[in-house]
């Protein structure tokens, strides 16, 4: 089963070209993580997936670079918009003025899985960089589905915590597509890495198959 496919495509924003020649596949189980300098096209891939899995009707979780935060709300309220697609406009609008029991005890069980119990009420705009970042992951986690696009989710937090989000991230969803600055990390992670580099994927191989020369050859472009 293909969850999405893209077969020597060109991929961009608009009327810019950003990628090309692109062909790439998600199954389930995948964990792919997408390696390569910053403007390599990597927030490109991502979101073409992220389009496409939602046009095919898959539910996915989306942890996006700029996290998507309304920072005059608590940390409660932006997580429970993981799930607004889930209920009407009217029930949402009282879930957001006055969260129900339920939904906070679990947002709670969920921001403390990942350290952010105590800031359940805080606002977005009080909290540190890496508090925002596992903010949006929390939504992602809360909102749950079959796939998890995530644009550099741990790149705020340090390598401990970041292997622990990661591992919680494997362990939520079957399915995923990150993008990592860390090589090591992405080594851990994934089940495929896929180098992106002048506009074109260079490899996509399992992370036993992608030298130190391969992945040198990104960055050195």
């Amino acid at each position: 089963m293909t969850l999405v496919a893209f077969g020597n495509e060109t991929l961009g924003y608009g009327a810019e070209t950003v990628l090309t020649g692109v062909s790439f596949a998600l199954t389930p189980g995948d964990r792919v993580v997408l390696l390569g300098r910053s403007g390599a096209g990597k927030s490109t891939l991502l979101s073409a997936c992220y389009d496409r899995l939602i046009t095919a009707g898959h539910r996915v979780a989306l942890a996006p670079q700029d996290h998507a935060l309304v920072p005059q709300l608590c940390v409660l309220r932006n997580v429970l918009m993981g799930r607004l697609d889930d209920h009407s406009a009217l029930s949402n609008l009282r879930s957001l003025i006055r969260p129900r029991q339920a939904d906070r005890h679990d947002i709670d069980q969920t921001l403390q899985m990942i350290d952010l119990g105590n800031q359940i009420d805080q606002r977005v705009d009080s909290l540190s960089g890496g508090q925002k970042q596992r903010t949006a992951l929390a939504r992602a986690l809360y909102r749950g589905g079959a796939v998890l696009i995530a644009d550099e989710p741990v790149s705020a937090v340090d390598e401990t915590q970041a292997d622990a989000l990661l591992s919680l991230m494997a362990d939520r969803f079957q399915t995923s597509v990150l993008a990592l600055h860390d090589v090591g990390q992405a080594r851990r992670f994934a089940t495929r890495l896929v180098g992106l580099a002048a506009g074109r994927i260079a490899f996509d191989a399992a992370p036993s198959e992608v030298t130190d020369e391969m992945i040198g050859t990104l960055y050195a472009q």
